[in-house]
C-alpha cells in the first residue's frame, strides 16, 4: 500500500501517526504531575504543538507535565523538528539496512532538495550537526541553569531547551518563574546568545547548512538559494530589532534594552520564546510581531511561515516590474517562473488561512481581531508566541489552531501535492488574451 502513496501524502500521513501516537502517550495517568492523565483535547493540542514544533500551550508545560511527560514531548519535537521520515530513514540507516530510492526521494521532497544525488551524504551530515548543536547548546546553558535549580533539574532544563530553540519549538519549562517563557534570563547575555544561535542555525535549512559547509567562506560560490536565505535572515533580524529598540523596550536599561531586542527579533519567526511581555507590545509592535511569524524561515529547516525565499521572490517580482523588466533576476541569475507562481500560490493560500481563521476565532470567543491575528499567526507561523489566549479560547478555536498548526508544518505544498493524485502536464495551450490589472 505505501508504494502506492506518493512521497507527499506519506509526509503528511508521517505526521498524522506521529500526533496520534504522541496523543495516546500524554493521555496515561504518568504523563501528567496529578496522576490522572491529560484530557483528550489537551493531550492532542500538545501533541499537535510539540510535533509540529509551534510551542502553543493549553497547559504551563512546567507545573502541568510530569518528567516522564515533558520527555515524550520533548521527543515529539525533535521527531517533528528533524521530521518523522528523516527520522525513519536515520533508523533504517543505523541498523545498517540499505536506503532505497523511495525513501530518498521522500527525503528530498520533505527538504526542498532540487536533485536527488547526495542524499544519504547530507542526512549523516545533518544528524551530525543537529547533535553536536544541540550538544553544544546544551553544554553552554548547563552552568546558568544547575546554578539556579541543582545539578539535576539544571542538566534536564539545558537539554530540553537546547532541544526546542533548535527545533524552533519554544516549549519552556520555566513556568511561573520570572513571568513564563525566558522573561527571567532577559539580561543574561549567556542564555540570550545561546538561545538565539540555536534558533537560527534550526531556521537556515539543513540544504543552506551543507552548502555552507561544502563551499566554506567562499560567498561566490554559494547556490543563489543559500545567498536570499543568508540576506533575508540578517534583513529580517536587523530591522524588526531596531524598531522594538527604539519603541516598544525604550524604557529599558541599555545592556537589557539590546539583548530583549536582538532576541525578541529572531524568535517571532518560528521559535516561540520570550523575553520581553508579549502583551505589552503596542499596536504596531504586534503588526511587525504578525509578519515576523507568517513569514518563518528557511525552506527544508526546522522553521515554519511562508519560507523566506517565498517572500524575497515576491518582492523581486514587484522590483521587476516596477523597473518594467520580464525576468525575476537575483545575484546575476534569473528566477524560474515556476517559482514565482509556487511563491504567489503559497502566499495566499496563507494569507486566507491567517484571515478566515482569525475572522472565525473573533466571532466565536468575542476576541478583538488584533489579538486573533497574533494567535492564528504563531499557529499557522508554528511560532508559539501568545499574548495569553490560547487556554481561555473554545474547543471549537483550539481546533482550529491545532488544523493551523499542522497545515504550517507539513507545508502549503505538501499539502497541495498530497490533495491532487498526480502530476498534470498541460496537452496544448489556449489562445492567449491580455488581462488590463491595477
Amino acid at each position: 500500500m505505501l508504494n502506492r502513496l506518493s512521497s507527499f501524502k506519506i509526509i503528511s500521513l508521517s505526521f498524522l501517526l506521529l500526533i496520534v501516537l504522541g496523543t495516546g502517550l500524554l493521555m496515561l495517568p504518568a504523563a501528567t504531575n496529578d496522576g490522572q492523565g491529560a484530557p483528550l483535547l489537551t493531550a492532542l493540542f500538545t501533541t499537535v504543538s510539540a510535533s509540529c514544533v509551534t510551542g502553543l500551550t493549553v497547559e504551563n508545560t512546567a507545573l502541568y507535565w510530569s518528567h516522564w511527560g515533558q520527555a515524550v514531548i520533548l521527543v515529539l519535537i525533535q521527531i517533528g523538528g528533524l521530521g518523522v521520515v528523516t527520522m525513519a530513514v536515520a533508523l533504517t540507516m543505523a541498523s545498517g539496512r540499505r536506503i532505497d530510492l523511495r525513501q530518498r526521494s521522500t527525503i528530498q521532497e520533505a527538504w526542498g532538495c532540487s536533485q536527488l544525488g547526495g542524499i544519504v551524504r547530507i542526512l549523516r551530515f545533518v544528524l551530525r550537526l543537529t547533535v553536536g548543536l544541540e550538544l553544544a547548546g546544551a553544554a553552554v546553558l548547563a552552568p546558568v541553569f544547575c546554578r539556579d535549580y541543582g545539578l539535576g533539574e539544571g542538566l534536564w532544563m539545558a537539554f530540553f531547551h537546547s532541544i526546542s530553540a533548535f527545533c524552533n519549538a519554544g516549549f519552556d519549562l520555566m513556568g511561573e518563574r520570572g513571568g513564563g517563557s525566558l522573561m527571567a534570563y532577559a539580561g543574561d547575555p549567556v542564555v540570550n546568545l545561546v538561545i538565539i544561535g540555536l534558533i537560527i542555525s534550526g531556521g537556515l535549512g539543513f540544504i543552506t547548512w551543507a552548502d555552507l559547509f561544502d563551499k566554506g567562506w567562499r560567498w561566490k560560490h554559494y547556490h543563489v538559494q543559500t545567498k536570499i536565505i543568508l540576506c533575508m535572515t540578517v534583513l529580517l533580524i536587523l530591522l524588526p530589532a531596531a524598531l522594538l529598540f527604539f519603541r516598544d523596550l525604550a524604557a529599558e536599561p541599555l545592556s537589557q534594552r539590546v539583548l530583549m531586542a536582538l532576541f525578541q527579533a529572531v524568535t517571532p519567526r518560528t521559535a516561540g520564546f520570550n523575553t520581553m511581555d508579549i502583551e505589552s507590545l503596542t499596536e504596531a509592535g504586534r503588526i511587525v510581531l504578525v509578519g515576523l511569524m507568517l513569514t518563518g524561515g528557511a525552506p527544508g529547516s526546522t522553521a515554519g511561515g511562508v519560507k523566506v525565499t517565498t517572500a524575497f521572490v515576491l518582492m523581486a517580482s514587484a522590483v521587476a516590474s516596477l523597473r518594467m523588466k520580464t525576468d525575476i533576476a537575483c545575484f546575476k541569475r534569473r528566477i524560474a517562473p515556476q517559482s514565482l507562481q509556487q511563491a504567489v500560490t503559497i502566499f495566499l493560500l496563507y494569507l486566507g488561512l491567517f484571515a478566515g481563521s482569525t475572522f472565525l476565532i473573533s466571532e466565536i470567543d468575542a476576541i478583538p481581531v488584533i489579538d486573533c491575528m497574533v494567535e492564528t499567526s504563531s499557529a499557522l507561523g508554528t511560532v508559539g508566541l501568545s499574548i495569553g489566549l490560547t487556554e481561555h479560547l473554545s474547543v471549537a478555536s483550539q481546533l482550529i489552531l491545532i488544523g493551523l498548526m499542522y497545515f504550517g508544518r507539513v507545508g502549503a505544498l505538501t499539502m497541495i501535492y498530497t490533495l491532487n493524485n498526480q502530476y498534470r502536464p498541460n496537452r496544448g495551450r489556449l489562445p492567449e488574451e491580455k488581462i488590463t490589472v491595477g
